[in-house]
């Protein structure tokens, strides 16, 4: 059986949904909570791409009767009042997206929060689009740089849900945008407030979440586009060579990630006699358990456990005007030709008879 919305009409007037996605946090930092959060996320074939018998084994013989207690304890050291820092900054990424649409769309809309992993899902979001007439529906994944792991383990949730509904709404999906000249501006854009007000250390690290570097020997482009990320931003800086490099966090398992790694940098960087080392996670789009807990917390204990004195955490871009300007317009950019972005439909927006008599246009008798 195929799903429909609920009370369904065919004079419904119809609308432009808007799917924001990140990747997700646990409800709660705690054990049971981190449990069923790591099963969903851990077991994930696009997350990891290894036997699927073997790895059940392992993910549910190993992994999730050790970990979970581990990863509770880290979220604890960043959760705040409202919840994750992940899930508070996505809802305000999302009311400022939704506030700056309502200026440029001439048509009805409505914008939803998912995440790939916990709550809200993906199947939550889509399905109150539908709920609300979405026959349109954008896709945005807040990750800038495309890898399979996280966009396309995205892609899969979207058409695991759309593929039980009776009338797929139309689709649009963004992949990446890792080199969007205002992507790249708001990242120099906040690196200059840092060193206006901190002052400029020795040298600048990029450090993006590692894959597997069989990922990248596989064909997928999330390396590389790291890596031009990274230059674009030095570029429009002009800090030369040698005071920038690209490093890769956040490690798991036993294989090869993509190097160098940045915890082993930070270290290296500090016995060799460096002092002072910026840090900024250009390929989070919101600051998180990796970012706070991680970089501003272990490694900068890394950091001076071996002779550095500061290791300095630039934040990420969270709901930063210049980030939410610029998201905004990659929507607008992905959205011409649908009617909600067509001038045309303005003049009549305000007008509800108008907009009844469109959406009776159907020429359904029964």
């Amino acid at each position: 059986m195929f799903s429909a919305k609920p009370n369904a009409r065919h004079d419904d007037i119809p609308r432009l949904g808007v799917l924001i996605t990140n990747l997700g946090t646990p409800d709660a930092p705690t054990a049971p909570a981190l449990r069923r959060y790591l099963a969903e996320f851990l077991g994930d074939p696009r997350v990891v791409e290894i036997n699927r018998p073997l790895w059940w084994l392992i993910l549910h013989g190993i992994v999730l009767r050790t970990r979970p207690k581990k990863s509770a304890a880290a979220y604890a050291e960043v959760w705040e009042d409202e919840g994750s820092p992940l899930l508070t900054i996505s809802k305000a990424q999302v009311a400022g997206i939704s506030e700056r649409l309502a200026e440029k769309l001439s048509g009805p809309f409505s914008v939803e929060l998912a995440m790939r992993y916990g709550n809200p899902s993906i199947r939550e979001g889509l399905r109150k689009l539908r709920e609300q007439g979405a026959e349109r529906i954008i896709v945005l994944p807040l990750y800038p740089q495309y890898s399979a792991a996280t966009v396309g383990s995205t892609y899969d949730a979207v058409f695991d849900e759309l593929k039980r509904w009776r009338w797929v709404p139309e689709l649009r999906l963004i992949g990446q945008y890792h080199d969007d000249p205002d992507y790249i501006e708001a990242l120099a854009n906040t690196i200059t407030e840092h060193w206006s007000e901190h002052g400029r250390a020795e040298k600048i690290l990029f450090s993006f979440h590692g894959t597997p570097r069989r990922y990248l020997l596989n064909g997928d482009p999330y390396h590389c586009q790291c890596q031009k990320t990274a230059r674009l931003v030095a570029e429009r800086l002009e800090i030369p060579d040698g005071e920038w490099q690209v490093t890769f966090q956040s490690l798991f398992g036993r294989e090869v990630w993509l190097q160098p790694y940045t915890d082993a940098t930070v270290e290296a960087l500090a016995k060799s006699g460096m002092k002072k080392l910026d840090v900024i996670c250009a390929g989070f789009s919101a600051d998180c358990l990796e970012t706070l807990e991680e970089i501003e917390g272990e490694n900068a204990e890394i950091f001076e456990e071996h002779g550095g004195e500061s290791l300095r955490y630039i934040r990420a871009l969270n709901s930063r005007d210049d980030h939410l300007n610029m998201l905004t317009d990659l929507l607008m950019d992905n959205l011409q030709g649908w009617p909600e972005a067509s001038p045309e439909v303005k003049r009549n927006r305000r007008d509800p008879a108008a907009t009844r008599q469109r959406a009776k246009e159907m020429d359904c008798d029964y």
